[in-house]
């Protein structure tokens, strides 16, 4: 193995075959995109170089400081709903006294192979304001809190749920790959000296699960910020502007009003702050790598 990493040119035939597929499909999209937010441009006609005009007129759009918080606010929702129920999820399917394991492993990861579209009409349904199963379970327990979910100025805390719920599984699965690689001798100590499972999972399973947490939370907060298709689907950006995000922003600008290079501004802006939140998250997390 040593003489393998040892033959740069072996590496670097290997590595060749990634480095075009990454450049070809992920850099020099990126590349162009960056370029184009220099232009006005509306997809069509020959571009017009105009600088940093797009960065000025966004920076003074109200739509881009809505659609940028509710990125946050839709982060914010699936890192708490889906790292933390993804958690407990794991940990009782990876506890051995629990029976029926092999079916919730199942039963967990079954929102994720449905499609976006038949999530969000299956969330629609239960978020009507009329008949929608979330009303119906108030009105039957003899709460007056009729809501109409996705009306009002919280929609996007709604769909974003919506999103959570769905994929939810792809976090419990790593989280339960955590658990499991976790050696077994640490909980058999830690019962010799008289810890609960709960203080056993509080002391052990999540210190030593930073790891995969600070992936999990890579995958969740630039999941949020580039969240789309589902207030795409469910409330088109509605009511009025209430649930844009910069992603469903780019979109308007460039399919709706034709103006591509606004849309590349706005694009940038979300790689920006992606990379903003992956490197923090890589910064402040897990700085110690855990060796069992």
């Amino acid at each position: 193995m040593n003489k393998f990493f040892k033959n740069k040119l072996a590496i670097a035939i290997f590595s060749l075959p990634a480095l075009i597929l990454f450049t070809v499909m992920v850099f020099i999209p990126i590349a162009q995109t960056v370029f184009r937010s220099f232009f006005r441009w509306d997809g069509l006609s020959e571009a017009k170089f105009i600088a940093l005009k797009n960065y000025f007129d966004i920076f003074k759009d109200p739509l881009f400081y809505t659609s940028s918080n509710n990125g946050i606010i839709f982060a914010i929702v699936l890192v708490v709903t889906q790292i933390s129920i993804g958690t407990v999820l794991a940990i009782a399917a990876s506890d051995v006294t629990i029976k029926g394991r092999k079916l919730l492993r199942i039963s967990y990861f079954i929102p994720v192979v449905l499609s976006i579209t038949v999530a969000c009409q299956l969330w629609l349904s239960m978020y009507n304001a009329d008949n929608g199963l979330i009303n119906k379970v108030f009105q039957l327990v003899g709460m007056e809190y009729q809501q109409d979910w996705l009306s009002g100025k919280n929609a996007i805390i709604a769909i974003a749920f919506v999103n959570a719920w769905q994929y939810m599984g792809y976090q419990f699965a790593l989280l339960f790959t955590g658990i499991k690689s976790i050696p077994e001798h640490y909980y058999e100590a830690a019962r010799i000296d008289g810890c609960s499972k709960f203080q056993a999972h509080i002391k052990i399973t999540i210190p030593l699960l930073a790891e995969t947490y600070k992936f999990c939370l890579v995958l969740a907060v630039t999941g949020g910020l580039n969240a789309f298709a589902n207030m795409f689907i469910m409330t088109s950006g509605g009511p009025g502007t209430t649930s844009y995000t910069l992603t469903y922003m780019t979109y308007r600008s460039a399919f709706r009003l034709g103006e591509f290079g606004y849309a590349c501004t706005s694009a940038t802006l979300l790689i920006i702050q992606c990379l903003i939140a992956t490197i923090l998250i890589n910064k402040f997390i897990a700085k110690e790598k855990v060796v069992y």
